[in-house]
């Protein structure tokens, strides 16, 4: 899997800075850009960790998680019990599905991502307990950067939208602005995000 900087992001960027919503905010973070970390099975525990809280909040179980399980694989996390798992800050449930998880790992991983378009990794992740349509659009971001996902389950996405377009006031009116920054609508969900967050979204 690729890491560091996607390389369509810089087209991206030109295409988005010179978009009449978002132009503004690209320009406003030059030389930043989303980093894959090549991790599949550390970014889907993130993501789950990230599940419905704040990206402050999911940073702090995060590293809580981190110091009690040290680096963050299937091998490590089945050292510990999912009752020692939530006293990191994790809620009962994704700390079952954490643990499971790291049990049906191998089932996790296909051999060649490419050969899968978007709609059928969301179903292949979504197979599995504890993962919905936004977990695994975050993988497709943040582990497979593929240019042009945009979870409209993401209440932050939501938003920052209705930021830029306060009228937008029903998910599907969002799910339409967002067809303007077609096929980059990754680079714009990080974006979106920036707006939000004094530090960059990370999974």
């Amino acid at each position: 899997m690729d890491t560091g900087k996607p390389a369509w992001w810089q087209q991206a960027v030109n295409v988005l800075s010179k978009d009449e919503l978002l132009g503004e905010v690209v320009q406003s973070y030059p030389g930043e850009s989303l980093v894959g970390r090549g991790d599949l099975f550390s970014t889907l525990i993130r993501s789950i960790v990230g599940q419905q809280i704040s990206v402050l909040a999911a940073d702090a179980v995060w590293e809580r998680l981190v110091s009690l399980v040290g680096e963050i694989t299937p091998d490590s996390l089945r050292n510990f019990s999912e009752k020692e798992l939530a006293s990191c800050g994790l809620s009962r449930p994704k700390a079952s599905y954490i643990h499971g998880l790291a049990r049906e790992s191998s089932d996790l991983i296909l051999e060649d991502w490419s050969a899968h378009s978007d709609a059928d990794l969301i179903k292949h992740f979504s197979s599995f307990r504890g993962i919905g349509p936004w977990t695994s659009e975050m993988i497709l971001i943040f582990t497979l950067m593929r240019p042009d996902v945009f979870s409209i389950g993401d209440i932050g996405l939501i938003r920052a939208v209705q930021r830029l377009v306060p009228e937008a006031d029903t998910k599907e009116k969002v799910l339409e602005i967002s067809k303007r920054w077609i096929p980059y609508r990754t680079a714009a969900s990080w974006y979106l995000w920036r707006m939000l967050d004094p530090v960059p979204v990370e999974y």
